[in-house]
């Protein structure tokens, strides 16, 4: 069966077997390198009472969530794009 991609959609290298992650939302084990890696704030405090807050000079602690999807997952919640296979091949220039 020919590949369709040189680094069969990873960003490892050559450097040998590496980290599993499960995905966040189907529970999927995939390599580390393959899933695609969301960091977002988290608030615990509603919104609107946030901004009351903050506008009275206190300080609300903000917290990073990192979720990891395999690429299924990302896809579908529009996170990443499937793009045209003219675009996928295209090389950029490094500088």
């Amino acid at each position: 069966m020919p590949k369709k991609r040189k680094s069969r959609g990873r960003h490892k290298g050559g450097k040998g077997k590496e980290d599993i992650v499960q995905c966040d939302e189907c529970g999927a084990l995939i390599p580390r390198s393959k899933a695609v890696k969301i960091t977002k704030r988290y608030s615990p405090i509603d919104p609107q009472l946030a901004k009351e807050l903050r506008s009275k000079g206190s300080i609300i602690p903000t917290y990073e969530v990192t979720k990891y999807l395999c690429i299924n997952c990302a896809i579908f919640r529009g996170i990443i794009k499937v793009r045209a296979e003219e675009e996928r091949k295209k090389k950029t220039p490094l500088s």
